[in-house]
């Protein structure tokens, strides 16, 4: 992220997008995965996410950076953040598993289904641990799960790797190892996935950036009325 902190790894739980992807797996492919029976990808996405889809981290953030509420009711901003951020990524462990669950219980694609594609999704999903990781250790759990929006700024722009070589790299990262997994199952449905998860990302960077970046502007305006 361009901003003093990074962007934030949490995407949206998608229940339509599990179920559309679903679908299309079928298409282009050859027969179901071994112990395919049981709950489908479809049934996996909405009744796994579809409780959750709605839920709205970003907009709970922006609510505790009008109001306060949730730090004056844990008796800290940093306790508050805390929480919010284990409550995403306990979301975000569901997410993977929907994802996991839609990808393999449906077919495989044939020209995806061999040594050379697995170890070119091996390589991706590497590289795609390898930014989350990097993003997570340069900006800290508070930077990474909304601290700015309990009013924990940072004091300076984080600006060494993977910031230097990449923007918003936790968000592509999660995006590489998204599609890394789906090239190694050789899954059409994981792909489709892939697609939502990173249109989802671009959508927040939209509108998180801005946000942000006006949460820092009034912290420099108050520093220099404060000098």
């Amino acid at each position: 992220m361009k901003e003093f902190r990074g962007e934030r790894g949490l995407g949206t739980l998608l229940a339509p997008g599990f179920g559309a992807a679903a679908a299309l797996g079928r298409w282009g492919c050859k027969g179901r995965r071994e112990g395919g029976g049981g709950m489908t990808g479809r049934v996996a996405g909405y009744d796994c996410c579809g409780g959750f889809g709605n839920v709205d981290i970003y907009q709970v953030a922006r609510w505790e950076h009008k109001t306060r509420k949730l730090s004056r009711a844990f008796g800290s901003p940093y306790v508050a953040c805390y929480c919010l951020g284990t409550t995403v990524l306990l979301l975000n462990f569901l997410r993977s598993h929907c994802f996991t669950q839609a990808m393999l219980r449906q077919p495989k694609m044939e020209r995806l289904d061999c040594l050379e594609a697995y170890y070119v999704g091996l390589v991706i999903l590497g590289i795609g641990i390898i930014f989350v990781l990097s993003s997570f250790h340069a900006l800290g759990f508070i930077g990474t799960y909304l601290g700015d929006y309990f009013g924990i700024l940072k004091e300076a722009r984080v600006t060494k790797f993977p910031f230097n070589v990449l923007d918003n790299p936790m968000y592509w990262g999660s995006t590489a190892n998204y599609l890394g997994w789906s090239i190694m199952n050789a899954s059409p449905t994981g792909l489709m996935l892939t697609i939502i998860v990173a249109l989802t990302y671009t959508v927040a960077i939209v509108f998180e950036e801005p946000f942000t970046e006006e949460i820092y502007r009034q912290k420099a305006l108050k520093s220099k009325k404060n000098k």
